[in-house]
């Protein structure tokens, strides 16, 4: 009986699989290179996608003793392998009405690890509201021996170890395309020329799901190296679409040119991908839309950390949208020790690398202060809300984000400097969408 279960929810997961378009199985190609080749799916072999697959959905691993959580229960596979505040929600208040009829019902999203109100509590938090309201997840970390966290009650450095920061959910297609490219790396490791989560911490798939199975399943046992094995197969044959799979194939056969992963486009959406190619694929590069092109550098702020940047001239030269309380309240204050042995204090509700390295103060844009890594743009019209914090709820919000950008880029340019970032050719602030590109622009990105 056990076994007819296992079967039927395989096929279940295959027939969902499927009709997402997220991993087109054996292709016509793998079966002509012979019966070896014809055992693997889109490079991976098929019985460890197949198992990964199933994984990828299981509650109770084996042997693992973990809090119940599946990948699927934070990546949903209906919301493109995300976490949105819509789908948090939705599940939240569903719990709520089954435990007016049943007192033990449970989902496993809703861990105490992930509670607001956990330091606190412990296994008795009871406060989601990061998680409802933002659709965000705590992820914890060591503080560097040069960075401390500033008490807020006495405005003295507190004697904490240890920082929290709630990010969203990355989505797991497409990763195949992205990772270590060994492209315009970055001053300092780790993984300096990119790496897997928000700041590239991670070098390989395996490491992800390590981590992920350790903090967020809270497993109480080493997974065998095969599980994170199998993980990691899967998540390389999941793509946005079958134009981003064709491309991640001929990558893989070395064909050149490339094929465009893009569809058909009329008038508005090319003209929309010239604005693109100008205004954005110097940082979206590359096949994964990930690699920062020279000589812009691998990783810079943008500026969606809270709280945002204000101008001190009047009148404004930018105007970032602020943060609305729900996500302003994640902010912290830090204080640093420079090299130099003296200290500085900044205030953030997310300093990227700077929690991997310690190194704050070098010379701009060079230190690792608010820098996190470069996300691919592929299915973008699908994964709203946007940025590491969810911040931008419309593609809209977010072209508007980056031209307040640009903005501030111009407005903090040293006399004489135009940065690559916002320029082409280094004489001209001319990369910033206009105005009249608006319409374009959003038309091609809802088509990735």
């Amino acid at each position: 009986m056990r076994s007819m279960r296992t079967m039927a929810r395989t096929l279940f997961i295959y027939a969902l699989l499927a009709s997402l378009q997220v991993w087109g199985g054996p292709t016509w190609a793998d079966s002509k290179r012979g019966v070896e080749d014809a055992n693997r799916c889109d490079g991976e072999p098929c019985d460890a996608v197949l198992r990964g697959l199933i994984a990828f959905f299981d509650r109770n691993l084996h042997g693992l003793d973990g809090n119940g959580r599946s990948c699927n229960d934070c990546h949903m596979i209906t919301e493109q392998f995300r976490l949105t505040p819509a789908a948090v929600e939705a599940r939240f208040q569903k719990l709520q009405k089954r435990r007016h009829y049943n007192r033990h019902a449970d989902d496993p999203l809703f861990r105490p690890i992930d509670a607001d109100d956990f330091r606190i509590n412990g296994e008795n938090a009871s406060d989601y509201s990061n998680l409802r309201q933002n659709g965000l997840i705590r992820v914890v970390f060591a503080l560097p021996p040069n960075i401390r966290l500033i008490d807020p009650e006495t405005n003295a450095p507190s004697d904490e170890q240890t920082v929290d920061l709630w990010r969203m959910v990355p989505g797991v297609t497409d990763v195949k395309l992205s990772g270590a490219d060994g492209v315009n790396p970055w001053p300092r490791g780790p993984n300096a020329s990119g790496g897997y989560q928000l700041d590239g911490r991670f070098l390989t798939l395996q490491e992800q799901a390590l981590a992920a199975l350790t903090s967020h399943a809270q497993i109480t046992a080493a997974p065998p190296q095969r599980l994170l094995d199998d993980l990691s197969s899967l998540q390389r044959v999941l793509f946005t679409n079958e134009r981003v799979r064709a491309l991640s194939l001929a990558i893989d056969a070395g064909i050149t040119p490339l094929p465009t992963a893009d569809p058909r486009l009329n008038t508005l959406e090319q003209q929309g991908r010239k604005v693109f190619e100008r205004a954005c694929a110097q940082c979206h590069g590359g096949p994964g839309q990930s690699t920062p092109q020279p000589p812009v550098v691998r990783m810079h702020e943008i500026f969606t950390q809270c709280p945002r940047r204000v101008d001190v001239v009047t009148p404004a030269r930018f105007n970032f949208a602020p943060c609305p309380p729900r996500l302003a309240r994640n902010a912290r204050t830090y204080e640093i020790t420079l090299a130099n042995g003296t200290t500085t204090r900044r205030t953030s509700s997310d300093p990227g690398r700077a929690l991997l390295t310690g190194f704050v103060g070098g010379p701009p844009p060079l230190d690792d202060w608010n820098k996190l890594d470069i996300p691919g743009m592929r299915g973008l019209r699908h994964t709203a809300p946007y940025f590491h914090n969810n911040s931008a709820n419309t593609l809209e919000e977010l072209v508007d984000h980056y031209v307040e950008f640009y903005k501030f880029v111009k407005a903090n340019a040293a006399p004489g400097v135009v940065p690559p970032v916002a320029s082409t050719d280094g004489v001209n602030f001319d990369r910033q969408p206009q105005p009249e590109e608006r319409t374009a622009l959003l038309a091609y990105l809802r088509k990735l």
